[in-house]
């Protein structure tokens, strides 16, 4: 474990929470960026046009932004993180407001591409900003603080939005950026200091290229499998061989963009695994909760909307929790405690009938939530307090990948098994939830066949709920990773 109890960059204590508030209106900006836009798309869509685009106004900007979150890592680490937020922020931006001037779909999925390739900087490179300026006793509790605002922008995302909407153009979704952005960047500009000038750096081209060509052909087969059939099968390939090939070069490159050394690291390997069951845990929950709400239970869509914001608000809780515990205890401890809520309320989800209140789903999406959040924040911290200062952007940034890709993974896993049992169970049905889910049609129904319906999608999401489960548990075998008694190290005196 790395020994230092300074901070590598020093900042006037008195300016510290400002450079902190920065750095989370600049992650609430990025993260809220799904959210908001999903609420608004139904007002572009009218305006203009293009409905079979729609999934790719998503899938772009998770896709970009995917693809250069280990390299902006690993940049911040050779070239400074103050340089490469501005870089980041600035893409972001500009893509915000050409994004709101978009003349077309194709043109919107363009800018979203460009708002992507700056997104990518703005989580790794200010979660590894806050390692930077706390030293490791305090950067527990800063991550935490941190780390919440993933919960706050689930909940406020879809209600800012749908204000906007309702009182202004759509493209005020995109704009609203301009003034969060703006105002982080000149907090930073004020109050971080320059770093010192560095040595000339040989940018691992090759490795940049690869990693880039793995990731893409990885996500795009997974966000578009049902689209591309076997043909996901020819991506996933050319991800393994573009992988191995990476594998290759890093072991070559003078300076590696991934410097294999981290994988020798038990904690980072702890935080890589934990940040893929973490994605896909959310997944699982995010996408498949308001549906079983929804569409078995029969609850409105603010019903289902409010159960979802229950695990919201139990990640920011637990994540500001986290810094506490850790000191008090270890990291091993807390995130063995996360791993623990996240298996028990993805069990209890199993527990759900046609005939469960709304409120067995409230606890079950708190108990994960709260897991979730005590997991993140934990693994994050011990990452970081694990490696060397001048890895610790490539340490961060892979943490904080893996999260996506665990996301990308579970919803692509969780779905084919919705998709499959769904077939197997009504055979002559082409779309049940959407029958379920839709008033008129439900409404339509005889209560006979309304009640068969019901059960056999009710069967297929439980079946969805058992592989949630089962991915759980391997956050207790990477919390089991992580090194017995070690904790954030105290303060000098």
């Amino acid at each position: 474990m790395a020994s230092n109890t300074l901070p590598d960059i020093h900042v006037d204590s008195r300016h510290r929470p400002l450079v902190l508030t920065a750095c989370m209106l600049s992650m609430f900006m990025a993260a809220v960026e799904v959210t908001i836009v999903a609420t608004a798309m139904p007002s572009i869509i009218a305006d203009l046009g293009g409905f079979s685009l729609l999934g790719w106004v998503f899938a772009i900007y998770l896709l970009t932004q995917a693809i250069t979150v280990p390299i902006y890592g690993r940049l911040a680490d050779l070239y400074g993180c103050r340089k490469m937020f501005f870089i980041g922020t600035a893409l972001f931006l500009g893509g915000s407001v050409l994004c709101g001037f978009a003349p077309s779909l194709v043109w919107m999925i363009a800018f979203r591409a460009l708002q992507g390739l700056g997104a990518g900087a703005i989580t790794p490179v200010a979660t590894t900003l806050i390692a930077n300026i706390y030293g490791p006793h305090e950067r527990a509790k800063a991550q935490g603080y941190l780390a919440s605002v993933w919960g706050v922008s689930a909940i406020v995302g879809p209600l800012l939005g749908a204000f906007i909407v309702q009182h202004f153009h759509w493209s005020v979704v995109f704009w609203i950026n301009l003034p969060i952005g703006i105002v982080a960047m000149l907090i930073l500009a004020k109050y971080l200091p320059a770093e010192e000038s560095r040595k000339t750096h040989a940018l691992d081209l090759a490795g940049t290229g690869l990693l880039s060509l793995a990731v893409a052909a990885m996500l795009l087969a997974l966000l578009q499998a049902e689209s591309l059939g076997y043909y996901s099968l020819l991506l996933v390939g050319l991800a393994v061989m573009a992988s191995a090939l990476l594998v290759r070069q890093e072991k070559r490159a003078p300076e590696p963009l991934f410097p294999l050394s981290l994988w020798q690291n038990k904690v980072v390997v702890a935080g890589n695994i934990g940040g893929i069951v973490i994605g896909a845990s959310m997944m699982g929950i995010s996408a498949f909760l308001p549906t079983y709400v929804q569409g078995v239970l029969g609850g409105t869509p603010l019903q289902a909307g409010t159960t979802l914001a229950l695990m919201s608000l139990g990640w920011p809780l637990a994540s500001t929790l986290s810094g506490k515990l850790m000191q008090a205890t270890s990291y091993r401890f807390t995130v063995l405690l996360g791993a623990l809520l996240l298996v028990f309320g993805s069990l209890a989800l199993l527990l759900l009938t046609p005939g469960s209140g709304l409120w067995w789903a409230r606890v079950s999406a708190f108990m994960i939530g709260a897991g979730m959040g005590l997991c993140n924040t934990t693994f994050i911290v011990s990452v970081q307090n694990s490696v060397d200062a001048s890895v610790r952007g490539i340490a961060t940034a892979s943490t904080l990948f893996t999260r996506m890709l665990g996301s990308a993974l579970g919803t692509a896993i969780l779905g084919a098994t919705l998709n499959v049992n769904l077939q197997n169970r009504l055979p002559a049905l082409h779309d049940p939830v959407q029958m379920l889910m839709d008033k008129l049609q439900r409404q339509q129904l005889s209560a006979e066949r309304l009640n068969h319906i019901i059960e056999q999608v009710s069967a297929s999401l439980h079946w969805v709920f058992v592989l949630a489960a089962v991915m759980s548990f391997f956050a207790i075998a990477a919390a089991l990773l992580l090194p017995v008694g070690h904790r954030p190290a105290k303060r000098e005196s």
